[in-house]
């Protein structure tokens, strides 16, 4: 017998409680019970995984040179199907699986479902691990409720973190090496949080991390856990927030992975029509199985309690509600009302969001959902989904259709440009320029831009400028805020050398800026999601593709934003507003210091008691080129 056998040393860790929470589909801390913990003390580690329809379950390791008979798992009492023992020999760092045995000669080695962390890809076990860190972010979770608030600022850098930048060799970077120059970056940028591509590991480095295997183990690309707890505590210790992708609508078929575990469809559906995803190629949660729902909702929970992320966007939501997505008919399963909603993954993202916000207030949970459903972000108990925000990919569709547009046909167009706002506070929505945008041949936000070199920034510094003075939080995706010229590739770096060039500097200086005033503005920001907060000016001038509108703070105090959509500019433009007194030019996309002409209104305005636009005073404004200027009544 060797040293690793299982002994009968530390009790069970699972109780009642916990396999009656687990059962019931309410368990949100699993992560706590099952998988290994090493017991400090005891010189070794309990092990604990779900298989119900396994034959036998051993623990095979370095410790024990992989032997499959060494360390033999025992079912609990209590047919929750779950197996556990405690192993002497396993320590910090080994690598281990699950060897698991079914009926018909099934035999299979499993990556544990709950661990901590693995082995770097393409090897495929898991290790032994502890979490223990000394977090200094003291200041910043004791605050951090007022800077994840829906009336605070919020403008997300979205980032995938092994092509921001490579080292040397185009050596992938680490967590901890990263951390520094990444919170310099945003900090100096303005941005509010950063959005970081799943982290949770995954076998295929070109998924981006959207096929998940370890829902409880960060990458183990750029380092161990405790080296992206590092990178969160100095991000955060920069007073900038978190937020992780996280992906509960589907998983890969790999075999070390969920996919048929334990010789049956455990954690996915057994029919296709309902557990395997067409698109995506990959499997779907079983979400009206409780033990799988208690599964993700202890996931969720994972990243809040032990790696202090301020939120987390839930990727692929719209294919979690719909039963036909990507699904042609008589390849789908109507539901138990003959209808095309998926009702069990309604009533877990309900008992996600519920759990989360019970415990966590303080951060936010947005979902990437593409489809009309109604009430994403409306409290559960009104019938809603329960999310505290929700992309717009409507607004990003429209708004990028219309800025592709030749300035020559956008009066056609300008509905596309304005239609966002007939629907912008039925939800509290995120405004997304992300990833998706600019792979797969959709060419780079600049590419998009119609024009010469010169209209293209302009294009550009316009598109952003109109994004963060329109009601919703901002995400931007990362070498974007410079115009990078490429389609993002996962595998290289950004193109760094690019902000030599003046374009490409005032182009990141005019992001800054806008970050800058955005934050210090309480009207661009405070009331995003009522109605109040936003009034038109003028929305009809498609003769000229100018729109004009203000932005309203709770106080009174307003931002007057006027965008000139094409290369002409305007002169003598007249612009109603509510009083008399002079406007403070108080950001112009055409200044020389971020790549313009340099025409203006020499810092200051004065209005003047003629009508216009149905107000008693107007400002007489010269409009620059393919612009947005921002102005602030200096008597606000």
């Amino acid at each position: 017998m060797s040293d690793s056998t299982i002994m009968e040393a530390p009790p069970a860790v699972l109780g009642e409680q916990d396999i009656y929470l687990f059962r019931e589909g309410s368990h949100a801390r699993l992560y706590d019970k099952m998988g290994c913990h090493i017991e400090k003390g005891q010189g070794g580690a309990h092990f604990a995984v779900w298989a119900p329809n396994a034959r036998r379950v051993s623990v095979v390791g370095e410790w024990n040179g992989w032997n499959a008979e060494a360390d033999v798992l025992q079912p609990r009492w209590d047919s929750s199907g779950i197996w556990e023992g405690w192993v002497k020999g396993a320590r910090h760092g080994q690598t281990y699986k699950y060897r698991i045995e079914a009926n018909g000669g099934y035999t299979v080695e499993k990556a544990d479902p709950y661990a901590f962390f693995a082995e770097l890809p393409p090897a495929r076990a898991s290790r032994v691990w502890n979490l223990d860190h000394e977090w200094q972010d003291g200041d910043w979770m004791a605050a951090r409720r007022a800077r994840n608030a829906l009336d605070a600022p919020a403008s997300i850098y979205e980032m995938h973190l092994g092509s921001w930048r490579r080292g040397e060799g185009n050596a992938m970077p680490s967590y901890r090496d990263i951390a520094q120059p990444l919170a310099d970056y945003v900090a100096e940028m303005g941005f509010t949080h950063v959005e970081l591509m799943p982290l949770t590991e995954h076998p295929f480095y070109g998924s981006w991390g959207y096929q998940t295997t370890g829902y409880f183990a960060a990458t183990s690309r750029y380092g161990s856990p405790q080296d992206l707890m590092f990178l969160i505590d100095t991000l955060h210790r920069r007073g900038i927030g978190v937020i992780l992708d996280w992906v509960p609508s589907h998983f890969p078929s790999d075999e070390h992975g969920l996919t048929y575990f334990d010789g049956t469809h455990l954690f996915e559906h057994a029919d296709p029509r309902q557990g395997f995803h067409p698109e995506w190629n990959s499997c779907i949660f079983n979400y009206g199985r409780n033990e799988v729902r208690s599964f993700l909702l202890s996931s969720a929970m994972f990243w809040l309690d032990k790696y202090h992320v301020d939120g987390l966007r839930v990727d692929g939501v719209a294919s979690m509600l719909y039963l036909d997505y990507g699904r042609k008919a008589g390849e789908w399963i109507p539901n138990s009302r003959g209808g095309r909603e998926n009702l069990e993954a309604v009533s877990f993202l309900q008992k996600l969001n519920q759990s989360v916000y019970g415990e966590y207030p303080d951060v936010q949970v947005t979902a990437e959902e593409s489809t009309a459903w109604p009430q994403v972000t409306h409290p559960v108990d009104t019938g809603g989904l329960g999310f505290g925000m929700k992309w717009n990919m409507g607004w990003m569709h429209d708004t990028l259709a219309y800025m592709q547009d030749d300035p020559l046909y956008r009066r056609y167009h300008q509905d596309r440009l304005t239609f966002s706002l007939w629907y912008a506070f039925a939800e509290n929505f995120v405004l997304p320029l992300s990833h998706d945008e600019v792979v797969y041949g959709k060419r780079s936000l600049l590419e998009k831009m119609p024009g010469d070199d010169w209209q293209k920034f302009a294009n550009l510094r316009l598109l952003f400028g109109y994004m963060w003075s329109h009601p919703g939080k901002k995400l931007l995706f990362m070498g974007g805020e410079f115009g990078q010229r490429r389609e993002w590739a996962h595998d290289e770096q950004l193109d760094w050398a690019a902000l030599g060039e003046d374009k490409h500097g005032g182009a990141r200086r005019w992001v800054g800026d806008l970050n800058r005033l955005y934050r210090g503005e309480p009207a661009l920001y405070e009331m995003d999601f009522s109605a109040s907060g936003f009034e038109w000016i003028d929305c009809q001038d498609t003769d000229a593709s100018v729109v004009s509108f203000m932005r309203r703070a709770r106080s009174g105090q307003a931002v007057l934003v006027v965008c000139n959509f094409t290369p002409v500019p305007r002169l003598n433009y007249a612009v109603g507003v509510p009083h008399g007194g002079r406007f403070r030019e108080l950001l112009n996309s055409d200044a020389a210091i971020y790549g313009g002409s340099g025409m203006g209104n020499f810092g200051v305005v004065e209005s003047g008691p003629v009508h216009a636009h149905g107000r008693p005073h107007s400002l007489t404004l010269t409009l620059p080129p393919l612009s947005i200027v921002l102005f602030k009544s200096e008597g606000a």
